[in-house]
């Protein structure tokens, strides 16, 4: 949708008169943007594109390759387009906007009546079975009727969420055009391990505690919150890391062992000597009763604010078995051997062993398109002149808090810009 109203801005700016028609396997816009944030549509982060890079893109290569279209079409551009169509966006503390109204549907009507403003010829339910180059024309062929063109914008999608029409169909294009295709995998995705978690602990978040994942010599981690589900962890810890995990997990004979970090914010020592003076002040206190009311996440070291709340009940029998001690053990009878196992299991305490990153399940797919066969400042092909390509088909991937939707918007509104005047570099 991007690209398409970018080609018709371009056309208008320089009086080139010329017929867009957009292709659209669902039988609506927007499908991806419609399921986005939970149905309220993280549309984009807080910040300068250069804080959108640095923070959204972690890999060096991806965010060299994103930089121009960022630049070119911006969070600010993003959200004056929407404003031109009644769309009042906010920020949130943690940098994330969203539509005002909490409404997906809101962004997608904006996108439809900008469509309409433009002239945009729409059809459905028509699924692209193929794209021929014939001369100077492509030919795009769909189930019901064939389409032909001076360009051609893949903007078709990744294969994460299938049910939304992104089945890879975009990315069989590119290949029948000599592109290369990158191995796919899942981003933004929740993890299955081997043993499921305990049932009492199905829907226990845990917040802002660190998350770590180790495997081959490696070691990840991230802050932020967990949730236990039926299969294994999902929430925006999880997520963040989950494509470097499906990558090291892919490795041949990798084991990937996860464990949470219930004191992200102390050092190893700081806490041992936390749990020495607790010893000391409070002898005949069970261990048991000092974890039910500790903070979380404990910030600067003062365990005296529970700004994340306190160690989940649910949780305490669990850290007390990890640790081999007894259910009834209190500080005076917890020997320097004891306290240092528990020590280890708040440091570390294990959540199992992964046993699939499900692609399906990825807000995102990793992978696609090598981005070395596409010309960054203008989204064209490097092997197919006139032939542009955006979005999550390319091999990106962003982090979670709308930076995926926003390098969508971007990129794609630079390939329409650009395809009016398809030139090679």
């Amino acid at each position: 949708m991007a690209a398409a109203l970018a080609a018709r801005q371009s056309a208008l700016c320089t009086g080139v008169h010329c017929s867009i028609t957009l292709l659209e396997r669902q039988r609506s816009s927007g499908s991806k943007i419609r399921i986005s944030g939970g149905g309220k549509c993280n549309v984009t982060h807080r910040g300068t594109p250069a804080e959108l890079l640095e923070k959204g893109f972690l890999r060096s290569k991806e965010r060299r390759f994103l930089r121009h279209a960022l630049y070119a079409f911006s969070n600010a551009h993003l959200l004056a387009l929407l404003r031109s169509r009644g769309v009042e966006c906010s920020e949130r503390a943690d940098g994330k906007i969203f539509p005002v109204s909490g409404d997906a549907l809101s962004v997608v009507a904006a996108f439809e009546g900008l469509l309409r403003d433009a002239a945009v010829k729409q059809h459905f339910s028509g699924r692209v079975r193929s794209v021929e180059r014939k001369g100077e024309l492509f030919i795009v062929n769909t189930e019901a009727a064939s389409f032909s063109g001076d360009a051609v914008i893949i903007a078709t999608g990744g294969v994460s969420y299938s049910h939304t029409g992104t089945t890879g169909d975009g990315l069989m294009i590119a290949r029948s055009f000599g592109h290369t295709l990158n191995r796919l995998s899942p981003a933004l995705a929740p993890l299955y391990t081997i043993k499921s978690p305990p049932s009492s602990l199905c829907g226990l978040s845990l917040r802002s505690i660190g998350f770590i994942a180790t495997g081959g010599g490696r070691h990840l981690e991230r802050q932020g919150d967990l949730l236990f589900t039926h299969r294994g962890f999902s929430g925006p810890a999880v997520l963040a890391l989950s494509r470097d995990i499906a990558d090291l997990s892919s490795q041949s004979g990798q084991v990937v062992h996860l464990f949470a970090d219930l004191f992200p914010g102390q050092r190893v020592e700081e806490l041992e000597a936390h749990l020495f003076q607790q010893g000391r002040k409070r002898g005949s206190q069970m261990v048991r009763k000092f974890l039910q009311s500790c903070p979380l996440a404990p910030q600067g070291g003062n365990f005296a604010l529970a700004a994340h709340g306190t160690i989940p009940t649910a949780l305490i029998p669990l850290l007390m078995q990890q640790s081999a001690l007894e259910v009834d053990v209190t500080w005076s009878t917890l020997g320097r051997e004891k306290r240092l196992s528990l020590l280890a299991v708040l440091k570390a305490f294990p959540l199992g062993i992964v046993r699939e990153v499900p692609l399906e399940q990825g807000e995102v797919s990793a992978g696609g398109v090598a981005l070395n066969e596409i010309n960054p400042k203008r989204m064209e092909s490097r092997i197919v002149p006139n032939l542009f390509l955006c979005g999550e088909l390319l091999d990106y991937a962003g982090e979670i808090g709308g930076f995926n939707l926003q390098a969508a918007f971007s990129t794609g509104w630079m390939a329409g810009n650009n395809a009016l005047y398809p030139v090679q570099e």
